[in-house]
């Protein structure tokens, strides 16, 4: 018996069935034609949407930098400052697994395409727009870029580590309460937030 192509939004559905899908056994486990029994679609509608698996991939790497964009910015303007916007991060990570798991794997992705170029841009802005909120002196003399690329090496270590269950008990359970309180020392000079 042959299922119906056509329902609703074909293509946020085989989104959100392959961030199920990637969540459950990782990326290296996605198969368009297991993607397709899991929409309950022809084996034909991911490639018909995507391409192949890398351009689905890419469609959910770029659809996590604006979500991953979409968080930063309501923080920054909530009144938020580098230690939200880090939170942010982590909370971002633990709440799209998925996405974050295929978003720097870039050997799995088509890195020139345009959507994905677009949203990776917006997310790197949100990112410089939260570490611009922190000081000179926060910034220990260097220059923005480097600063920046060092809050987000923190964030994303820690949300990496923390995914992987890799930090100390010591911790606790709550993702955002435990990332507030590794990097709060980091910026201790900072503004609140």
């Amino acid at each position: 018996m042959t299922r119906p192509y056509h329902h609703g939004d074909l293509r946020r559905t085989l989104l959100a069935a392959a961030a199920g899908a990637i969540a459950e056994s990782g990326p290296a486990a996605l198969s368009l034609r297991d993607l397709a029994r899991r929409a309950g679609v022809s084996h034909a509608a991911p490639a018909h949407h995507f391409g192949d698996k890398a351009g689905l991939l890419t469609a959910l790497a770029a659809e996590g930098f604006t979500l991953l964009a979409d968080e930063l910015d309501r923080t920054r303007e909530a009144g938020g400052g580098v230690i939200d916007a880090g939170v942010a991060y982590v909370r971002f990570a633990v709440g799209h697994r998925a996405h974050f798991a295929v978003m720097f794997q870039p050997d799995l992705l088509n890195r020139d395409d345009p959507e994905l170029v677009a949203a990776g841009e917006r997310a790197s802005a949100a990112l410089r727009d939260a570490v611009a909120l922190v000081g000179e002196r926060e910034r220990a003399g260097a220059e923005p870029r480097i600063a920046g690329l060092a809050a987000w090496s923190i964030v994303h270590g820690f949300a990496t580590l923390w995914l992987s269950g890799s930090l100390p008990d010591v911790l606790g359970r709550d993702p955002e309460a435990a990332a507030r309180e590794v990097i709060r020392p980091l910026f201790a000079t900072a503004p609140p937030g």
